[in-house]
C-alpha cells in the first residue's frame, strides 16, 4: 500500500487527536492533506517521535495522541519501544510505516527488508497491542480499534518504498516553517479542553 493512501484513510479520524510525526514523507505528506494546530511535525529529530509522543500522552492523558513514525527512525532508537514498553500509556497509538528504506536520506534499504519484524520487537518490548498489516482497509480497521482499545498499540503498516513530494513542497521540506508549527502545536497543548 501506498503510505499517502493510508494517511488519508485516517486522516478524519486525526481531527480529535493530538499527532506527531516524525520527519520526512510522514510529516509531508500528512500536511499536503491539510496542516492542523494539533499536527506536530518533528523534523531533524530522527528517532525521535515515540519519545514526544510518548511524553505528551503522559503529561495529558484525557488527550489521545497518535505517533506516525517510519521503520529507519525506530530503528535508530529501538530503546523508544522498551520504554513505551514500560509505561504503557493507554492513550497513545503508534503507527510505524514500514518501508524498508532510509526513504528521507537516499532511499538506503533497513534491517527490516532483511527480516527483521517490529511488530515482534514491539510485542517483546512489551506493548500490549501489537498488529502488522499491508493493506488499507487492514490498516484503518487496525487504526480504529487500536483508538476504541483501552491499551497501548503499535501499527506496523508495509507502505511502498515511494514518495511523490506534494506540489508545494520541495523534496522533504514543506511550506510550514519549523518554529511556526511548533509555536501553533504548543499553543494547542496547552488549551485546556484539548481537541
Amino acid at each position: 500500500m501506498r503510505r499517502l493512501d493510508a494517511l488519508e484513510a485516517i486522516y478524519e479520524d486525526l481531527a480529535d487527536c493530538v499527532v506527531v510525526t516524525i520527519m520526512g514523507a510522514v510529516a509531508a505528506e500528512l500536511q499536503s492533506l491539510g496542516h492542523k494546530p494539533n499536527h506536530f511535525y518533528l523534523q531533524h529529530a530522527m528517532g525521535l517521535a515515540s519519545s514526544v509522543g510518548l511524553g505528551i500522552a503522559l503529561c495529558r492523558p484525557e488527550l489521545d495522541v497518535v505517533v506516525l513514525d517510519g521503520d529507519g527512525s525506530v530503528l535508530m532508537n529501538l530503546g523508544g519501544l522498551t520504554t513505551l514498553g514500560r509505561y504503557r500509556p493507554t492513550n497513545l497509538t503508534h503507527v510505524v510505516f514500514d518501508n524498508e528504506s532510509l526513504l528521507s536520506v537516499g532511499g538506503f534499504p533497513t534491517a527490516t527488508s532483511t527480516g527483521t519484524d517490529l511488530r515482534a520487537i514491539a510485542e517483546g518490548a512489551g506493548i500490549p497491542g501489537t498488529e502488522a498489516v499491508d493493506e488499507v482497509g487492514a490498516f484503518a480497521t487496525a487504526f480504529a480499534n487500536a483508538r476504541e482499545s483501552d491499551e497501548l498499540t503499535t501499527i506496523v503498516a508495509k507502505v511502498e518504498a515511494h514518495y511523490e513530494p506534494p506540489a508545494d513542497t520541495k523534496g522533504f521540506v514543506t511550506p510550514l516553517g519549523l518554529l511556526e508549527n511548533r509555536f501553533q502545536f504548543a499553543r494547542f497543548l496547552r488549551e485546556p479542553a484539548g481537541p
